[in-house]
Order: C-alpha cells, then sequence, then structure tokens
C-alpha cells in the first residue's frame, strides 16, 4: 500500500476546516491513520480504510460505541438446531442513498462478488466459513452455489460448512458490507467515486482528494438518520502522527487515530482526560522456529520467555502504550473464559524466573561452555530494534548469543509466509474479529502462512476442530482455553506485549467510549455546542 505523508495542501485544509468556527458545529473534522487505498469494501485490508466505511456502509450487524454487536441492515435473525443456516430479516426501513430499497438479493450479490476470483479480494478468506465459500474463491465451484441465498426480498438465509458461534462477529468486518449492484454493473470499479457510489450508511460519500481530505455527509435515506447528530465529517490523513497531534494542539481536528510514542507522556501530563490509551485486540511477539534442532525442546522455548522483563519493554521502549503479554490471546476479548489461561510462572519475580530458566537450560544442555546462539529477525523500526536489542540482554543470562537481521517489512513478512529461515522473527496480529478463534489458529499446523513458530501439535490442532465443532459458547471457550494452556506450555512462539490504541479527543466530541476494537462510528458521535 502507498502511504504519503500529511502534505502543506492537506494541512491548508485542515486549517481552513478548523474548529474555530469556519466550519458548522456538527462537522467532525476526524485525523485518520492515512490515505485509504481503496474504497472498495471488498478489496480493503486497512485500519484507516475501515473507519471510513463504517460510516458509509451498514453490515447485517455493526459493532456500536462500546464494540458490542448489535443489529444493523438485519433488525433480527434465527440460527437453526445444527448452528449451520442463519436467516436473517432485513429492516424494512433499510434503504440505499438514492432511495432504493435495500434488499436480500443485494446481500446475495455482495457475497458472491466478494468471493468471486476475478474481484480478487485480498481478505475473502475470513467468510469462509460460507458453506462452498473457499471452493468458489479458488475457482472450483461457481459463485452460484455459495451459502447465501434470498428467501423473499427481506429475508437472506446464510449457510454455513459447519457451526461457527462467531459467525456475527465475522459479519462486523467491511468484508460483509453491502455493495449498490446496479451501480458496480454500472460503473464497475469506479463504484467507489463520489459522483458514482450508493451506500447504505449513515453517510455518503462527497468528495475523495488525494492527500488531503475525504469528505462525508450525513445520508437522509438511512433508517436511523434522525439519531445522527453529526451532518459533515471530513477524513484528514495523517501518517505522520506528530503532525495530527499538532493540528489538534491548536484546535485544527477533534481526534488523533494514533500517537507517536515517545510524545505520550507530555501529552498524558498536559492533556490528561484528551488522552486515550486503550487495550487493543493484538498481540506483539516473537516466533521461535521449532523445527529447527536447537530450538525444538521446549524448555529452552520456555526459558527464553520466562527472562524477558515485559515490564520494561512495555515503560521504557514502548513508553507505556503496550501492556506486557502473559498469554496469547488479548485480554477483553470476546466468546472467551472468565479467567484465561497465562504462563505459570507469570506471578513470579524476574530474579526466581531467571533461577528457573537457567535449570531448563541446563537441563535442555546449554550454559556457559555451550551456548545457545540465536539470530533475532525484525523488520526495520526503531522500536523494533530496541525491542530485540532488550531482549539479547535479558537472554545473555541464559548464556544466549544473539546476533541481528533486519529486513524491511514486505521482505521479513515474505521471508516469514515462505522460507521460514529465522531462528527467532518479530511479528504482530490485530484480530479481525473478537473471538479467540482469530489468534489460535494462527498457530495450527496446516496454517503454514501464519504459523511462524512452525508449531506441530496434534493434540492442539484437534481441540481447536474440537471447538469448531461445539455451538455451546461456554464450552466452547473452554475448549479454546486447554488449547491455549498446551500452546503456552510449548511457547512456539513467545507473546510480550498486548497492543494499545492510542487517540487524541477533544473535550468538544461526545460519545466517544473506549473498547477493544478502537471502533468509533461516527453516527453514535455528537459535537458540544
Amino acid at each position: 500500500m502507498k502511504h504519503t505523508l500529511f502534505t502543506g495542501t492537506a494541512l491548508a485544509a485542515v486549517l481552513t476546516l478548523g474548529l474555530s468556527g469556519a466550519v458548522d458545529a456538527q462537522t467532525y473534522i476526524r485525523g485518520n491513520d492515512s490515505d485509504p487505498e481503496t474504497l472498495d469494501q471488498h478489496k480493503t485490508s486497512t485500519i484507516a480504510e475501515a473507519n471510513i466505511l463504517r460510516d458509509l456502509y451498514e453490515g447485517l450487524v455493526i459493532y456500536d460505541s462500546s464494540a458490542q454487536v448489535i443489529p444493523g441492515a438485519a433488525e433480527s435473525w434465527e440460527i437453526s438446531d445444527d448452528g449451520t443456516v442463519w436467516t436473517f430479516n432485513i429492516r424494512a426501513d433499510a434503504n440505499w442513498s438514492n432511495g432504493d430499497p435495500l434488499t436480500a438479493e443485494d446481500f446475495v450479490y455482495s457475497f458472491r462478488r466478494i468471493m468471486a476470483p476475478a474481484t480478487g479480494a485480498k481478505y475473502a478468506n475470513i467468510l469462509y466459513p460460507i458453506a462452498n465459500a473457499q471452493a468458489v474463491n479458488t475457482g472450483d465451484m461457481p459463485v452460484e452455489e455459495l451459502g447465501v441465498r434470498a428467501v423473499d426480498e427481506k429475508t437472506l438465509e446464510i449457510t454455513l460448512d459447519t457451526p461457527t458461534p462467531y459467525f456475527l462477529e465475522l459479519l462486523t468486518h467491511q468484508t460483509g458490507l453491502p455493495v449498490h449492484p446496479a451501480s458496480v454493473e454500472e460503473h464497475g470499479s469506479d463504484f467507489v467515486q463520489p459522483e458514482n457510489m450508493v451506500s447504505n450508511g449513515a453517510y455518503t460519500l462527497e468528495e475523495n482528494i488525494l492527500n488531503d481530505r475525504i469528505v462525508l455527509e450525513k445520508n437522509p435515506e438511512f433508517h436511523a438518520a434522525d439519531s445522527v447528530s453529526i451532518a459533515q465529517v471530513n477524513y484528514v490523513p495523517f501518517e505522520d502522527r506528530a503532525t495530527c497531534v499538532r493540528a489538534w494542539e491548536a484546535d485544527e481536528v477533534h481526534s488523533c487515530s494514533d500517537l507517536p510514542a515517545e510524545d505520550i507522556a507530555r501529552l498524558q501530563d498536559e492533556y490528561p482526560d484528551a488522552v486515550h490509551v486503550t487495550p487493543y485486540l493484538g498481540v506483539y511477539y516473537y516466533g521461535v522456529n521449532t523445527a529447527k534442532e536447537k530450538l525444538s525442546d521446549p524448555r529452552v522455548r520456555q526459558a527464553m520467555s520466562m527472562v524477558i522483563d515485559r515490564q520494561f519493554l512495555a515503560d521504557e521502549i514502548w513508553s507505556g502504550t503496550m501492556i506486557p503479554a502473559y498469554s496469547w490471546v488479548p485480554p477483553g476479548i470476546g466468546n472467551y473464559v472468565e479467567n484465561p489461561p497465562t504462563y505459570e510462572w507469570a506471578d513470579m519475580s524476574l530474579l526466581d524466573r531467571e533461577d528457573q530458566a537457567i535449570a531448563l537450560m541446563e537441563e535442555a544442555g546449554y550454559g556457559p561452555d555451550t551456548p545457545l546462539e540465536v539470530e533475532i529477525s525484525y523488520n526495520t523500526s526503531e522500536n523494533h530494534k530496541a525491542t530485540a536489542t532488550a531482549i539479547a540482554d535479558m537472554w545473555s543470562v541464559l548464556g544466549i548469543e544473539t546476533t541481528f537481521n533486519v529486513r524491511d517489512a514486505s521482505a521479513h513478512y515474505a521471508m516469514l509466509r515462505d522460507e521460514k529461515v529465522h531462528d527467532v522473527a518479530r511479528a504482530g496480529w490485530i484480530g479481525d474479529y473478537s473471538d479467540p478463534q482469530n489468534f489460535l489458529f494462527l498457530n495450527r499446523a496446516d496454517n503454514p502462512g501464519f504459523n511462524y513458530g512452525n508449531y506441530e501439535n496434534p493434540e492442539y490442532d484437534g481441540l481447536l476442530d474440537e471447538a469448531a465443532g461445539t455451538t455451546d459458547l461456554a464450552e466452547r471457550a473452554e475448549i479454546l482455553a486447554q488449547a491455549e494452556e498446551a500452546f503456552l506450555a510449548d511457547s512456539p512462539q513467545i507473546p510480550l506485549l498486548f497492543y494499545s490504541s492510542r487517540s487524541l479527543v477533544a473535550d468538544a466530541l461526545q460519545g466517544w467510549e473506549d473498547n477493544i476494537q478502537n471502533v468509533h462510528p461516527t453516527r453514535f458521535l455528537s459535537i458540544a455546542q
């Protein structure tokens, strides 16, 4: 994806659109991570794009301001006894922005479009639980075989291959957003242009000026338009986080979607009520290549994990914007047990952990006279470099001799995905939906693209399979917790930190609720007069 720094032209636009009264009081000037690569919901892959699409379109279900799943275009739904057939009842007053009624057939068209190989959807696999979805997406079946059908104008039936209790969570992702069939058919890829776009959400697209701003206007055809307070949204791209901070401090934007870590302390000191640092659904971790003989012993991997001072990493390197991680699944995730598993030694003092880790290394045959040589691979970043350097120092107590291999991000992840020549490699994962499966599936033996630890444990995979066939959410959560316990005991990937979202929010912007998904739909916000 091409990113463009916030330019002088864009800054001038922000100054023109500032909060000093130059615009209507109900215009929200919203700092965004970057320019969108596309506003085609079937081809997007970034958070910046998801923020905008969440305002333009409404899926069958949506996240509310606290990231709870609530009815969207569908006012209700039913599930078959075996958990494989979902029937959605679309609102009678759900319309497109041009006045066309939103129908079940529109969703059939949209689901078929994202699965069609010709579309080239990057995230089509999110919807693979739908019956025949993978076969359709790979070209082995025609799109007509996809498990979606319109029962009538306002009733949509979706059939799944197997029971998927987190299916509603999947539908909150932008891959589940509908497209307006007639617009796509008439304009092709240009349906995303302001003059062509027909949307069904709280807002319509009025302007899309590269490197400058994206302007959305309130959609009078939206079924809940009477409850939408903000009349206009101006999304302004700030890849340089410090530039957004300066604009916010000058009262030129209402919010910034991310903040520079090195400035967090100052901002928290000067604007304690405006800085929002909140647990985010993501884990920063090191993948340990278990396929290499020297790293194949779980005692070695456990020892390497035990001596890492995660609190130091969080406080000193990441400026308090990350949370020490002693488990794999982030805290606060949906559909999980009340007390998720953690490393058995999580509550031990660091000195006691070091003593136990040294003993584990000796049992595995390593010590001062037989040092373990380990290379840490990471993608270019000062924070990644500082993290690797600190961990190398922490590992020295075990007699580990550490070297480094630094690549740009594309080369680093290509290596992890295809070659896996690393010893230990930095990685991170932000959940696409709030369910532990979205993190635990990374470590399956049959998921080589993301299984950076080369982990092969039939017991682990079997537990995930068992959970996939369990419709009772409480029972399923217990099975997934057993899988995480097995993973933590083996430590093929070492969780280091849980991400936090970092935002600046003006006092005038009302209705902002911190949540683990960092979703803040404009329709639930207002601006104080």
